[in-house]
């Protein structure tokens, strides 16, 4: 399970409407423990990708290294990504699945006509073959899920 409070939830719509009709993206901060992962923040990220900004984001090395140093800063933990699918839905993508970590929770963020929808939090399998889903809850709001991802 993934903790993610009303705020950042809130900010990481926000910035998949700003970014809008382009994929946003950013780090998510937080910790990982026996009671599951729990964002604390944020560190949003400057797609990177010159092609197809539409429907692909690219981050750097350097990109990676300052979403570290800015966990280490707080005493968190780098502990996963989020970014926005502007007029598709809120689940991953083969180019995701080939892209994408094992370990590292993922959230997405559908964004249709610049307004943002349903969010949703994936996990890739260690053999890399497939996300699973990852449910979404929030303090203070009923937890979420569905057949194809935690939600909220």
């Amino acid at each position: 399970m993934l903790q993610l409070d009303h705020e950042l939830a809130a900010k990481i719509r926000a910035h998949g409407a700003e970014d809008y009709p382009h994929e946003c993206c950013g780090a998510l901060l937080g910790t990982d423990g026996a009671a599951g992962r729990a964002v604390r923040d944020l560190v949003p990220l400057t797609n990177r990708r010159d092609d197809s900004p539409r429907n692909r984001f690219s981050i750097t090395a350097e990109d990676v290294r300052t979403a570290e140093r800015a966990a280490a800063e707080l005493g968190l933990d780098l502990i996963g990504w989020y970014h926005s699918h502007p007029d598709h839905p809120a689940r991953p993508s083969e180019f995701d699945r080939e892209h994408a970590w094992p370990w590292y929770s993922y959230i997405i963020v559908a964004v249709a006509a610049a307004v943002p929808g349903e969010m949703t939090s994936w996990r890739l399998t260690d053999d890399r073959e497939r996300f699973e889903p990852e449910p979404l809850s929030s303090a203070g709001a009923a937890q979420h899920t569905s057949s194809v991802g935690g939600k909220l």
